[in-house]
């Protein structure tokens, strides 16, 4: 059964994380000065707009992202540059140029960004997905540490009646030994034991022989002998479902749990063109999707609602363990943001990184060999490359999202 909750805090989340990539980009390029007419969280007709300090805040109709407007992003060509194309009209290249002089306020020609020297231009691009970088840690670090995790405990939550057994269906051996719900096993074959894998291990390894368990009964140390039985894969099973606890995760798990999740990302993005096409296929043929492949916005909230139900496949039933799941969700997809962010392709951060990256190095090259500035690097003739992006960003979006409505992934 889904749940619209989920969805919703998802839709919340995301909004929150896109005005703060936003707001990281616009804070740095304040900071050096740089004017910023324009912050949006959304696309398309305005909602809400207020204009504060010099910039107008607007909140827009379809929440896929956000933008904040930094004048001045291209500086004019060079010379000796061709302008127009065989038909004489402006290039693409110098269409953004003009675009880019358009945009500059007033008596802020001084103050455009492409003026800026080539560290302060990446700190300005990279404080976006930086911004996702941290959100994903606090998100991480709050479901982990702050609500926890639920691990098995040493209390007996269940003892099953039958188990089956290489011989068929059998009583259970913890059954069958007296041991009841709420026991607490605290020692096996007379040493301490403090988890439950220390039990799991015991009577895994002692098909058909004895285990001696000294369990705690209503403030009693009562002593309980038991015979597991040989399970098919020839392992003793003794039929106890272990309780479970809350526990907090520590900073290695917290780190491990980052890097796992970063380490994922990289995977997935190196392999996006293979991914994206197995998605298609799957859309127009009998193909089942990938439980691990890509899904759009679409597919997440769908994923959402589903683990805040009454009941899910990831066995989620309390208000907690859903809090927990929606907020490690939201912060896989910050983690997504980050990395895919920083690829070094226009119109994406990375793209913007990396032409600041080649302009000082170029400027460095030139001084060093004792010639004039070169200035800022034409990073307007990459246009081209960003149409070509930008389009197969557009059609990777509507496959994924298409896919999602017709053959979606779900977790039941």
């Amino acid at each position: 059964m889904a749940s619209v909750w989920g969805v919703l805090f998802i839709i919340a989340g995301l909004v929150i994380s896109v005005a703060l990539h936003e707001l990281g980009h616009m804070l740095f390029a304040r900071l050096f000065g740089v004017p910023v007419p324009e912050f949006a969280v959304g696309f398309g007709p305005k909602i809400f707009s207020r204009r504060w300090r010099g910039t107008t805040y607007s909140l827009r109709a379809i929440p896929l992202g956000g933008f904040v407007r930094i004048p001045g992003m291209f500086p004019p060509a060079p010379a000796r540059t061709r302008l127009t194309n065989r038909r004489g009209e402006p290039t693409l290249a110098e269409q953004a140029r003009a675009e880019s002089a358009a945009s500059l306020p007033a008596g802020q020609e001084n103050h455009a960004f492409y003026l800026l020297s080539a560290p302060r231009k990446i700190l300005v691009m990279f404080a976006g997905p930086l911004m996702n970088l941290l959100i994903c840690i606090v998100l991480t670090a709050i479901a982990m540490c702050g609500i926890g995790y639920q691990a098995p405990t040493t209390t007996v939550a269940q003892v099953l009646p039958t188990v089956s057994t290489a011989r068929g269906e059998m009583t259970g051996p913890a059954a069958a030994s007296g041991l009841v719900e709420g026991d607490v096993i605290e020692a096996i074959n007379g040493a301490t034991i403090n988890e439950w894998s220390e039990v799991q291990q015991a009577i895994a390894q002692a098909p058909t022989r004895t285990v001696d368990l000294t369990v705690k009964r209503a403030n009693q140390h009562i002593r309980v002998t038991l015979t597991p039985e040989t399970s098919e894969s020839g392992q003793g099973i003794a039929g106890i479902v272990a309780g479970t606890a809350y526990r907090s995760a520590s900073l290695a798990q917290l780190w491990q749990m980052n890097t796992t999740m970063a380490q994922g990302t990289v995977a997935l993005i190196i392999r996006l063109p293979q991914a994206v096409w197995k998605v298609a296929v799957s859309v127009v043929t009998d193909a089942p999707r990938d439980s691990q492949g890509l899904i759009s916005v679409v597919g997440v909230g769908r994923i959402a609602a589903e683990v805040t139900g009454e009941s899910t496949a990831l066995g989620v039933r309390d208000i907690r363990q859903s809090l927990s799941v929606l907020l490690m969700l939201l912060a896989s997809l910050n983690m997504a943001l980050c990395i895919f962010n920083v690829l070094p392709l226009p119109p994406l951060d990375g793209g913007h990184i990396m032409g600041a990256l080649y302009e000082g190095m170029r400027r460095r090259i030139v001084l060093w060999r004792g010639g004039a500035d070169p200035g800022p690097a034409d990073t307007a003739r990459l246009m081209p490359l960003t149409y070509v992006v930008g389009a197969s960003l557009l059609v990777m979006t509507v496959i994924l999202v298409l896919a999602d409505i017709i053959k979606p992934i779900s977790v039941t």
